[in-house]
């Protein structure tokens, strides 16, 4: 197997000629530390590994547990107990021209560390509808893969007032957020849209569905319209995402929503540091 490359932002960045500048040809991921631990890193590294054979990029979980334990100990020994972000860029790596990769080229790995976001507001955020339909390859759903162009043009709907923005699929079914997945409670039980339509399955949409299983409560997946948001049957709505956490929506497109931030206290990622 090809040996992985590590790269450190500070030092410079990837080679010009790497694919994933290139071409969006690699994955990412993003862990919310605090300190030298991360949280749902199982979650986080589990996906990395399985999109990257996905994609037939060639890496080991072992290489990767092991710049992660350096990462943390490198980034986290000078924030003692502050949230910061680790960014881990991977791409099937530099060299030649053209789509069709080299199958012996060794996989780049781009480390970085940023500051964590702001907490979210616990009495709900505002939230509004992206102009920007959100079209998902089935080959390549849920992959957290660099090609976000759509996000980057839905994002830039995006204000002070508005947290978030909600993308459509090509039927009007609300698929996820610009970063984020969706979770709403009805008077019936809990619904997620599927996982086979989304653009990026969130490691945080994984544990909600997990903490909720174990509790005995029923997560139904469907399609999601807006009409069900705004609906008399809607008792709470949820933005899930890594690092942000479980942020509930207290209005969409100027409709007041009913505010429950229960969910926000049953799944804590901070609970999951290691």
């Amino acid at each position: 197997m090809p040996v992985l490359q590590v790269f450190w932002a500070e030092d410079g960045g990837l080679p010009a000629n790497d694919r994933g500048l290139a071409y969006g040809d690699g994955l990412f991921e993003t862990i919310l530390m605090v300190g030298a631990q991360g949280t749902l890193v199982r979650l986080h590294l589990d996906r990395l590994i399985r999109d990257a054979g996905r994609l037939g990029i060639p890496v080991s979980r072992a290489e990767v547990q092991d710049v992660y334990a350096r990462a943390a100990s490198h980034y986290g020994s000078s924030r003692a107990d502050t949230p910061w972000v680790l960014k881990l860029i991977l791409t099937r790596g530099a060299g030649g021209r053209g789509y069709r990769p080299d199958p012996d080229m060794s996989p780049n790995l781009l480390v970085s560390a940023s500051p964590a976001p702001p907490a979210t507001p616990v009495e709900g955020v505002r939230v509004g509808y992206s102009r920007i339909p959100l079209t998902v390859n089935p080959v390549l759903a849920g992959i957290k893969s660099l090609n976000r162009l759509e996000q980057v043009m839905a994002a830039r709907e995006l204000s002070e007032d508005v947290f978030e923005v909600l993308q459509s699929g090509v039927s009007g079914d609300v698929v996820e957020g610009t970063r984020t997945n969706l979770l709403l409670q009805t008077t019936e039980g809990w619904v997620t849209p599927p996982r086979a339509s989304l653009a990026v399955a969130g490691v945080m949409r994984d544990w909600v569905l997990e903490r909720l299983a174990a509790r005995g409560e029923f997560v139904t997946e469907r399609p999601v319209l807006p009409e069900h948001l705004t609906g008399s049957s809607c008792r709470a709505f949820y933005l899930m995402n890594s690092v942000l956490g479980v942020v509930p929506v207290r209005n969409i497109a100027g409709r007041d929503l009913p505010v429950d931030g229960g969910l926000a206290t049953i799944c804590d990622p901070l609970e999951t540091l290691e």
